[in-house]
This record gives structure tokens, C-alpha cells and sequence, in this order.
């Protein structure tokens, strides 16, 4: 029709019966004479004919070769391995896919294939001699192969039976599943990072100060994103909501430029980290060099992953990841950093908690310890349940999936049994007093704007011979720093006005020695308070309910680092 003739193909024996006939198509076509049937089928696969003529005794057999190179084309095509294997264990036929794979993949295969005769053989013989056999029944059976514990392979194998019910032949689709078990690693990274994360051992806890909980952290995240995500260099910020900026936290691999770089959560001018905080959105950088958006981090970075730190619809911080490597990052990467990434923001909420809200009630306790993880919980149950649905045919991987849904739910049983305690100084009503070595004489200020854990921990303190001084709320706090000399602070965080870190920083300002202990109550700190606190040596936090030894003794410790003002 565009000027091109057709080609046909004829086989030699119907040109000779039917020369003129041939001869009338060479007018109108490019005829081309095959002597055989083979020749024909060489031919046909290397070019295309518009047509086919052949004697009706040669077109049987030639449909036949035809259908026979069909489905060579198609296992030949395919991107599983097939092969043919017999009962002494001789592979008899394999695909160009198995081909390709080296020797001791294909001893391994050989040597399951074989092994899988008696099971197939069993299983098709007759329960009693004189039952027939049933030569339809074909079970297949599926096997994992590990290959020198590099490579991960997965088999299914199915018994070849002829009419008088025998197993004659095992046929085997292989396929690499090493990529699988690559992503069920990660997973099982994930289950156990998260489950240390945010587990809830408050006996621990307790003898911790807040500089060393954050060091136990810090190295938490740091050991689960080398065996999480197999790279070095990572940073960690947090956002800090009044001033927008982007407050770094704990890092590793990066140079101190890159660390002392201020970025805030905006769209453009504040690198991808700035970007992904305003957006929420994470961003996979392939090449730092073509990127705009990319700022200063890794020495020689050539690409970078980075993720939100959520905590249910809202973005607390970034989790930024850099490599030295082009497109070192894949959806993977993404999808796994994601989901790690809630836990660390889980993690480090908890370092801004304590036990109980000062509500009156446990009930109300529980509910607001409840309500303040269930988004965040909900948010890595929903991504677990999703890769659940996407990993269909997967047993190991949902498996795992499936302990990440358990872990959560053991996460909000914690988080509920912790929320619940009494609104007070444990053991207050026990103390008698006695004159102290360190406290006495001490002027301590005590900042809480309820009054009666303000009152009760200067009773306490009182008994022990310190002088002390208490305010309502931060700017109170600020403004007797600014008129009286202390030995020591003791702040609540949560403040209606000023927060823990404000009058912690002016007591910083007015001295760098003078010791802080910081009182947190269960709710989210949204200045980050003790984690900022933290990075400029403040001495304790104290998680109420809190103990009378426990106050006692951290206001000791801080009292022996700070000399005692007449």
C-alpha cells in the first residue's frame, strides 16, 4: 500500500506443482523458495513474511515447528529461569534466563529439583496397589535456595506426570529474591530500632539525667540508621515553631560549617531541609550538583535523602541522609526512611514527656498520653498495613509487617500505663527534715505555675535548710534572676507565658555556671525545651511524678558544681 511489495514464503515442493501460479505471485510479491521444513522455520524467525504457501501434507508439521518456537520465544522471554530436569538429576532443557546464571546457582537448582522426585513421587502413587493412579495430580512445591549466603534465590517445582501416572520429569521456575530479602532486612531493622526507640523503661530512665537520656539517644539513632539504612552521614533537626528555624540535634559524618548552617522551614533559600519541613514532603536529591535547592553538607556529597519528622499531621524536624555516591537513594530508601523516621520523632517527643499531665483525674491522664502518640502510631500502622497489601504472596515480609502492627499496639498499651500517676512529689508527706550539708544555706529559686508542686518542693527543700525563693510563671522566674543571686534554679518547663528554656536561657545569660533542673509534665514540648536545654549542659530534668530521693539528689549533684553564696 506505501509502494513496498509483500514477501512470501513458499516451500519448494509446492513451487514445483504450482509454477505458474508462483509465477502470477512474483508479479505482485517477493517470493522467496525454501527447500525444507527446517529452513523454513530458520527463516521465518529471521524475517517477516506476509504470507506462507505449502503442500497441505508439509502444513501440519510446519504448524507444529511454528507453536514450538512460540513457546520457546515465550519461556525464552520471560524473566524467570525455567528448566527441565529428570529423575537422575540432568537438567535437559533451560531457558536463556537460567543460562545466564553461573554454575553453582544452577548445581543448586539441579540438586532441589532432584530431591523433590520422592516428595512428587509420593505424592502421585496410589494409597493400594490395586487403586489407578491419578495421573492429573501435580502439586507444586516452593523452595528458598540460599546461594553462599550472597544471593537469595526462590523455586517453585512441578512434577512432569505421564498418562500411566508416573513422575517422570520435575519442571522449575526460579527467580532472584535477593531484592526481597534485602527489603525484609530493612524491616526487621525498622521492628527492632523502633521498639528500642521508644521503649518505656522508666526505672532506668530515672537515674538519667536529661544529657545523658539524650546521649542514649542519640547513639540509639545512630547505631539503627547505620544498620537501618547502611550510610554514616546523617543529621537530625528540630523545628522550633517560634523563630521557624531548624535547630540541629545530633548528626554524624558531617563537617561543623555544615552544622552551624541556620535553616529555617522555608519553601526556597533554606536547602532541602528547609523545603521539606515547610512542605512535609520528603525529597530524594540524585545529584547535589544539579539540585538548587541543595545547600552545604556532606564533604563531596554527590547525592542526599531526606525525610520529615512527623508526628501525625504536624512536622517536628527533618531526618536529612548523604552520600558520597550518585543516586545512592532509591523509593525504598524513601519508604523505609519514612517510616524510621516517625519513630525517631516518637523517641525524641518522649525525651520532651513525662509521666503525667497535672490533670486531676487518671482517666483524663491516659487520655491525653493516648491521644498525644495515637496519630503518629496510627500514621506507622497505616504504612505497615499498606506494604502488607503490596507484598501479597510474601509470607516472611507481611510476617514481619505484621510484628510492626503488634509492636505499635504494645507501644500504646506502655504509653497508657505510663500517662497514669499521681499530680505530686512522691513520699512528700514522709519527709521529715534534718539540717543538710549542701543544702543548707543554699538559695535555691523554684519557677511552677501550680501551686502545689511549687509549694510542695519548697517545703521540702526548706526542711533541708535551703533558703528558698518560688515564682507563678517564666517572666516571674526572669525577673528575680535579674534582682537576686541563685545557687540553683528548679523550673517547670510548661509555663503559661514563658517556657522552661526562656528562663533557662536568662539564667544562662546572668551566669554559665549556675546549675538548672528542669520539671516536665506529659505534652509535647514545642520549643524543645530539654533538647536545646541540653546541648548548653543543663543538669537534670525531672519527670513528674517524681520521687523525694529523686529531687534530693539531683539538687545535691548540682548544688556540689556551684559554690554556695552568703
Amino acid at each position: 500500500m506505501d509502494g513496498q511489495r509483500n514477501k512470501v514464503l513458499v516451500l519448494a515442493s509446492q513451487s514445483k506443482a504450482n509454477a505458474a501460479a508462483i509465477d502470477a505471485l512474483r508479479a505482485t510479491c517477493d517470493v522467496v523458495e525454501i527447500p525444507t521444513i527446517d529452513e523454513a522455520i530458520e527463516a521465518l524467525r529471521r524475517d517477516h513474511f506476509s504470507a506462507i504457501f505449502s503442500d497441505s501434507a508439509d502444513f501440519l508439521p510446519l504448524e507444529r515447528a511454528l507453536v514450538s518456537q512460540q513457546a520457546s520465544l515465550v519461556l525464552n522471554t520471560i524473566g524467570e529461569g525455567v528448566c527441565v530436569v529428570d529423575s537422575e538429576g540432568r537438567c535437559n532443557w533451560m531457558n536463556k534466563k537460567m543460562q545466564a546464571w553461573p554454575a553453582r546457582v544452577h548445581e543448586k537448582i539441579r540438586r532441589t529439583c532432584q530431591g523433590s522426585f520422592e516428595l512428587f513421587i509420593k505424592q502421585v502413587s496410589p494409597p493400594h496397589p490395586d487403586t489407578p493412579a491419578t495421573p492429573t495430580f501435580s502439586r507444586a512445591k516452593r523452595y528458598v535456595l540460599n546461594i553462599d549466603d550472597q544471593q537469595f534465590m526462590e523455586m517453585i517445582a512441578s512434577p512432569v506426570i505421564n498418562p500411566a501416572g508416573q513422575v517422570v520429569q520435575v519442571v522449575a521456575v526460579v527467580w532472584d529474591a535477593t531484592g526481597t530479602r534485602r527489603l525484609q532486612q530493612k524491616i526487621d531493622a525498622i521492628d527492632r530500632a523502633g521498639r528500642e526507640l521508644v521503649r518505656l523503661e522508666s526505672e532506668s530512665l530515672s537515674k538519667l539525667n536529661v544529657g545523658q537520656r539524650l546521649k542514649l539517644l542519640e547513639e540509639k539513632i545512630i547505631s539503627y540508621t547505620k544498620e537501618l539504612m547502611h550510610f554514616d552521614h546523617f543529621a537530625i533537626r528540630l523545628l522550633d515553631r517560634r523563630s521557624n528555624k531548624l535547630e540541629m540535634v545530633i548528626s554524624a559524618g558531617f563537617p561543623p560549617d555544615a552544622l552551624n548552617l541556620d535553616l529555617f522551614a522555608e519553601n526556597e533559600g533554606n536547602g532541602i531541609s528547609g523545603y521539606v519541613a515547610a512542605t512535609g514532603r520528603s525529597y530524594i536529591c540524585p545529584d547535589v550538583e544539579r539540585d538548587p535547592r541543595y545547600v552545604m553538607g556532606l564533604d563531596q556529597a554527590k547525592s542526599s535523602l531526606t525525610v520529615p519528622l512527623s508526628l501525625h499531621d504536624r512536622v517536628i524536624g527533618v531526618f536529612n541522609i548523604e552520600s558520597r555516591q550518585r543516586a545512592a537513594f532509591n523509593e525504598d530508601d524513601r519508604q523505609f526512611a519514612e517510616i524510621f523516621g516517625r519513630y525517631v520523632a516518637i523517641a525524641l517527643n518522649i525525651l520532651d514527656l513525662m509521666v503525667v499531665e497535672r490533670v486531676r483525674t487518671s482517666h483524663t491522664v491516659a487520655d491525653t498520653v493516648c491521644t498525644e502518640a495515637a496519630g503518629p502510631l496510627n500514621d506507622i500502622a497505616s504504612d505497615a498495613n499498606a506494604l502488607i497489601d503490596d507484598y501479597i504472596g510474601h509470607e516472611d515480609l507481611r510476617k514481619k509487617l505484621q510484628q510492626i502492627l503488634d509492636n505499635v499496639g504494645s507501644i500504646r498499651k506502655a504509653l497508657k500505663q505510663a500517662a497514669e500517676g499521681p499530680n505530686s512529689v512522691l513520699g512528700a508527706g514522709e519527709v521529715k527534715g534534718a539540717q543538710d550539708p549542701v543544702l543548707g544555706g543554699s538559695h535555691i529559686l523554684v519557677a511552677d505555675d501550680e501551686p502545689n508542686i511549687r509549694t510542695t518542693i519548697s517545703d521540702i527543700l526548706r526542711k533541708y535548710g535551703a533558703k528558698v525563693t518560688t515564682a507563678t510563671n517564666g517572666a516571674e522566674a526572669i525577673a528575680l534572676l535579674d534582682d537576686h543571686e541563685f545557687n540553683l534554679l528548679v523550673s517547670d518547663i510548661k509555663m503559661p507565658d514563658k517556657s522552661g528554656y526562656d528562663v533557662f536561657a536568662a539564667a544562662r545569660k546572668k551566669s554559665a555556671t549556675v546549675p538548672v533542673i528542669l520539671m516536665t509534665g506529659f505534652g509535647y514540648d514545642p520549643n524543645h525545651s530539654i533538647v536545646r536545654a541540653s546541648q548548653e549542659c543543663l543538669q537534670a530534668v525531672l519527670f513528674k511524678p517524681f520521687k523525694v530521693d529523686q529531687l534530693l539528689s539531683e539538687v545535691r549533684k548540682a548544688l556540689q558544681q556551684q559554690p554556695v553564696q552568703q
